[in-house]
């Protein structure tokens, strides 16, 4: 056997167990998908139109799977490699439908507004938390967590402030399902308080936790809210970088400050997908990406998403929010009531049509 064929060989040995570690959890993935785009079909087909989009039932037919069976250890990294990588590709291949005009029709006055909105929220959620009796590290995480971007500003700040092991795991127990809650119930608003695609659109970027799961919650509102909300999320996220510095200069020489173990990681502060998502942005507004391809490109984001959803779904735990604790439940839950009150206060103060 020559060189190369054993290169081949081992190669094709390499692929065939990657397919075994992640097979299981990514058909399962699949096959949620599936079951929420016939439901879209047959739903559509009923009532001429889809009243939840694919999206939104894969989350739905996710968590139900999960309620009523625990994937074992076989279908986990599947649903993890779902959740999570797929999910940051679909962010990365939807920045091909964001250009610099879009940007530019944000403005300033909006782009400031979200720095605002952001610094306000945290001051507001950290009070909520030491109020209802949480620790302080415990009320900057969970400050921190609701007004920037969930679970990932959490791992960001953590380090920052010192906290421990315990402090992480009770304030990202409650964000799993109050972010699908979130997801789900925002479209409800549109109707409600009678929102324009453009106002929904900044609503949902202002207060849905994750960047991918704006597309899930905009979607019901169509593509120029996915747009303008995905953008106004980007701002939001990119504003984890001053909230840890200026946590950083806080903290300095202060006995509380984090240990010699605690390091930060600067990609906690800037996720990969964000910065492919950027340069997907800059390549359409250089008008280097094809037309022909934004089509095609957009909805592979869609599939990519979809059954991205399912495996958010199928991570769901609803026992979760017993386990967090009344209290962080509850600074959790009125930090967002509040989040979502200042963003709705900007919207109407920069009168969005």
């Amino acid at each position: 056997m020559t060189l190369q064929t054993q290169g081949q060989a081992g190669l094709a040995d390499q692929i065939a167990a990657k397919a075994r570690h992640f097979g299981p959890g990514l058909l399962l993935c699949l096959v949620v998908s599936g079951v929420a785009l016939a439901a879209e079909h047959v739903e559509a087909g009923f009532f001429g139109r889809a009243w939840l989009e694919a999206l939104v039932l894969a989350i739905l037919i996710g968590t139900l799977v999960r309620s009523l069976w625990r994937p074992g250890r076989r279908w986990l990294p599947g649903i993890a490699l779902s959740a999570k990588t797929l999910l940051e590709i679909a962010v990365v291949l939807l920045g091909a439908s964001l250009s610099a005009v879009t940007i530019a029709a944000a403005g300033a006055p909006l782009l400031l507004g979200i720095a605002a909105v952001v610094f306000v929220a945290i001051g507001l959620s950290y009070g909520i938390g030491r109020l209802l009796g949480l620790p302080q590290r415990m009320a900057i995480l969970v400050a921190c967590g609701n007004s920037i971007c969930g679970n990932s500003a959490i791992a960001a700040v953590a380090p920052v402030i010192g906290a421990d092991g315990d402090d992480v795991a009770a304030s990202i127990a409650f964000t799993a399902v109050l972010g699908v809650a979130v997801v789900l119930g925002l479209p409800l608003l549109i109707a409600l308080l009678g929102l324009s695609v453009h106002q929904f659109g900044i609503l949902a970027g202002l207060t849905v936790y994750a960047v991918p799961q704006v597309l899930a919650a905009t979607a019901p509102a169509g593509q120029a809210a996915i747009q303008l909300g995905t953008l106004v999320k980007l701002v939001r996220v990119l504003m984890l970088g001053p909230v840890v510095l200026v946590l950083s200069i806080r903290l300095r020489g202060r006995t509380d400050a984090p240990a010699a173990g605690h390091r930060f990681a600067p990609h906690h502060i800037v996720p990969w997908f964000i910065v492919g998502f950027v340069v997907m942005a800059a390549l359409r507004s250089a008008g280097l990406i094809p037309t022909v391809l934004l089509s095609p490109l957009a909805g592979l984001a869609n599939l990519l998403t979809i059954i991205s959803m399912a495996a958010l779904g199928l991570g769901v735990d609803l026992r979760s929010v017993a386990k967090a604790g009344p209290r962080v439940s509850a600074a959790v839950i009125l930090s967002l009531l509040a989040l979502g009150a200042i963003s709705l206060g900007l919207i109407h103060l920069l009168a969005v049509p």
